[in-house]
């Protein structure tokens, strides 16, 4: 049995003790590692002939990618993976972990299908572990497509970042209140995202949780948390290629110009670049500055605005 057939490679270590809480053992045959809810995927990429390719892959349903493609006129060699999920979305009992090696040199750039579904659960939780490695001089985006969060559900999920000091990695989340058309609104059980950034010896250079549980101290309506906001999102730029303070300038130049969104820019540590967190009353207004911070910054670090995905 190799590493990846352990059950153990999908399961996150040091579970918080809140999200343990909701640990209870599922009934019937689709219990935490049956078949279909160990989802793997470990890819790695580099450059080939003038292009970033996929040199390894593996992956087990219900995750899968097809092959990359290239894109973006501005910048052709860059390979661009869309992570695809069997089913609609994440139920009880789920452990997913996608793992991402950019080669050094490389060009990634790394999205989902469509947004993330997180069903109600009665008896336990989901999990997603997601692992991204930027070798020397690589370029890393992770922008996954927002999170809907249904009533009842409950999903903790990790995104570590190992990146050597001159890569470029720009991540993004959002995350939704749920099913609005329903009269949903901040009605799941938990919603935790950690977000830790490490040098690749290991030394932590920032760390981000968000944390949501309605009804409890950590209530999304909390002044101290989302206030009267529903929509959160946050973007984190990592770059030499500029100061962090320029990088800061023409974040806020962007989001500027968008109407009906809370957005705040800040240096991270270390001057490794900048973080920025937005809040809006609604997903389109809130998806747009996201799309507008990426353009603004994409163009400054990469020469290239940001391309169409082609998502329809």
């Amino acid at each position: 049995m190799t590493e990846r057939d352990d059950r153990a490679w999908c399961i996150p270590a040091a579970l918080p003790r809140e999200v343990l809480a909701y640990g209870t053992e599922i009934g019937g045959a689709l219990g935490v590692g049956a078949a279909g809810k160990l989802g793997v995927l470990d890819l790695a990429l580099a450059p080939r002939a003038g292009s970033t390719r996929l040199i390894r892959q593996y992956q087990r349903s219900p995750l899968y990618v097809h092959r990359p493609i290239h894109l973006d006129p501005g910048r052709p060699g860059m390979a661009f993976v869309f992570l695809q999920q069997q089913g609609d979305g994440f139920v009880q009992g789920d452990r997913y972990r996608v793992d991402v090696d950019c080669a050094p040199g490389s060009a990634v750039h790394v999205t989902t299908q469509a947004a993330t579904k997180v069903f109600k659960a009665r008896d336990d939780f989901a999990t997603q572990l997601v692992n991204l490695r930027a070798g020397a001089g690589a370029i890393l985006e992770y922008l996954p497509d927002p999170v809907i969060p249904f009533r009842g559900s409950r999903l903790y999920q990790r995104t570590s970042v190992t990146a050597a000091e001159d890569a470029t990695v720009i991540l993004g989340d959002i995350l939704l209140p749920g099913r609005v058309a329903h009269g949903e609104a901040h009605v799941y059980d938990l919603f935790w995202a950690e977000t830790e950034v490490r040098d690749p010896d290991g030394a932590l250079m920032f760390a981000d949780t968000l944390r949501l549980r309605p009804g409890k101290v950590d209530d999304p309506g909390s002044p101290g948390v989302l206030g009267g906001y529903d929509v959160v999102a946050g973007l984190y730029v990592m770059s030499s290629r500029t100061s962090p303070a320029e990088i800061v300038s023409v974040l806020r130049a962007a989001l500027a110009g968008v109407s009906d969104v809370l957005a705040g820019v800040t240096e991270l540590p270390a001057g490794r670049g900048a973080a920025v967190r937005l809040l809006g009353h609604r997903s389109p207004e809130v998806r747009t500055a996201v799309h507008a911070a990426w353009d603004r910054v994409r163009t400054l670090l990469l020469g290239s605005p940001a391309p169409d995905l082609r998502k329809g």
